[in-house]
C-alpha cells in the first residue's frame, strides 16, 4: 500500500511540474511595454545579420552600410529596412538566407514605432 502511495505522490508531482510553455513563449521577446532601442536591441540583430554584407563598404552587391545608428535609422527611413527584413518574395533579408524569426522583426518595427531611438 506504502507503494502505491509514493507512485500516486510522484505521478502527481510529475504531472504537476509540466509547464504547457511553447517554443515562442521561451525565445527572447522583449515586453511590449518595453522601449525598444538601438543599442540595447537592434543594433545585435543588425551585427549579427546583416553585416557581413552592410559593412563598410558595403559588399555582394548590399547597396547601404548598417554599420552605425545614422545608418540603421537612414535604412529603415529611406530604403524600406523593415519590408526588406518582412518581405516573402524575391527581396527577403538577409539575402541567401532564412528569414529573420518573427520576434527579431518585431522587435526592429516596435523600434520604429518607438521613434528609432539610439539609447
Amino acid at each position: 500500500m506504502k507503494n502505491i502511495i509514493y507512485l500516486v505522490w510522484i505521478l502527481l508531482l510529475v504531472l504537476f511540474s509540466c509547464t504547457n510553455a511553447s517554443e515562442s513563449d521561451l525565445m527572447d521577446v522583449p515586453p511590449s511595454e518595453d522601449i525598444i532601442n538601438y543599442k540595447d536591441h537592434v543594433k545585435a540583430i543588425i551585427d549579427n545579420n546583416c553585416i557581413s554584407c552592410h559593412s563598410n563598404p558595403p559588399v555582394n552587391g548590399a547597396p547601404d552600410a548598417l554599420t552605425t545608428y545614422e545608418d540603421v535609422k537612414f535604412a529603415t527611413e529611406n530604403h524600406n529596412l523593415i519590408g526588406r527584413i518582412n518581405a516573402n518574395d524575391g527581396t527577403l533579408m538577409p539575402f541567401g538566407g532564412p528569414k529573420l524569426p518573427e520576434n527579431l522583426i518585431e522587435t526592429i518595427m516596435k523600434w520604429e514605432a518607438d521613434g528609432l531611438l539610439e539609447e
